[in-house]
């Protein structure tokens, strides 16, 4: 009899977990276990399932998340998926996931990937939306999927205490006064990305008390691209740049650079190379590349 009750018991709490619902750029879909062979088509996606330690099954470019994304690092045995444009379905096929996860970009794939297994699509960045506020809302959906929600919250109250232990480092060292900052992506010496309402860097440094010193409008991937001249509008306040930018010393040498307001302020440092266009944990890594920066140009500091 007892036996049986708990059998009974056991059959019940499975039926209570085991079916999770969610909703995506495609509709509802309701999964009724855990998915655990999982194929990332997207950088932004492979980074929300190993913050949540999901190992994906494949995914995407790993030479290239090394190199631009690098944290978290990627774990030894994920299968190569080949180029993020342009995936190896045939491979993809042969691995028979459980699960698929794209973004935007490869919404072109959505019919024929569903021919292979499951798919769930995260408008992840659109100009319709707050980037950062749908990558902390995508990383809680993909917690419930993987029955990971208390690992998440854990991580995301973590992430608020950095934010507010960095703000707290750097009104120390700029003595309450923080500067306006623009952050940037070189293009080449006369073309620059400027990162604006909406991007995942200008989010971290509202979170760490700071504005933007030459605001820009929402757009897809929260930047705009202009010329480098434009960045001499900024009269009051600093532009930190992320790395790499193999021609920096073309730039820096310029005459045109040498006369912009904050190059002759000190007012100018380079990032480390940091994702500015990842998932919800992204955010913390920026707001950390950002202080570190922030900190090297504060005053005092300035060589």
């Amino acid at each position: 009899m007892l036996k049986r009750v708990f059998i009974a018991l056991m059959s019940l709490s499975v039926n209570l977990h085991a079916d999770v619902t969610l909703t995506d750029g495609n509709g509802t879909h309701t999964f009724k276990s855990t998915p655990v062979r999982v194929a990332s088509l997207n950088w932004t996606l492979t980074e929300q399932l190993l913050e949540l330690d999901v190992v994906p099954l494949a995914m995407t470019d790993q030479a290239g998340y090394k190199v631009w994304v690098r944290q978290p690092a990627l774990p030894a045995g994920i299968e190569e998926l080949g180029s993020r444009s342009e995936p190896n379905l045939e491979r993809l096929r042969e691995l028979a996931p459980d699960l698929i996860l794209i973004n935007e970009v490869h919404s072109s794939l959505l019919p024929r990937l569903k021919q292979i297994a499951p798919v769930l699509y995260f408008k992840t960045f659109s100009a319709e939306h707050s980037n950062p506020e749908t990558a902390i809302r995508v990383y809680r959906q993909l917690a419930r999927l993987f029955d990971k929600q208390a690992l998440a919250e854990q991580r995301l109250q973590e992430m608020s205490e950095a934010f507010r232990n960095l703000s707290q480092q750097l009104q120390t060292a700029y003595s309450g006064e923080l500067p306006r900052v623009t952050t940037v992506r070189f293009s080449n010496p006369s073309s620059v990305y400027i990162y604006g309402d909406n991007s995942m860097s200008q989010y971290a440094l509202e979170q760490l008390g700071i504005t933007a010193a030459l605001p820009q409008p929402n757009s897809q991937w929260g930047l705009v691209q202009k010329r480098v001249l434009d960045l001499s509008k900024i009269q009051q306040g600093a532009v930190l740049y992320f790395e790499p930018f193999a021609q920096w010393p073309r730039l820096e040498s310029s005459r045109l650079w040498q006369a912009m307001p904050f190059v002759r302020k000190g007012q100018i440092q380079a990032v480390p190379s940091t994702w500015t266009y990842g998932g919800a944990m992204s955010l913390k890594y920026l707001a950390e590349a950002l202080t570190g920066s922030l900190l090297a140009i504060a005053p005092g500091n300035q060589s």
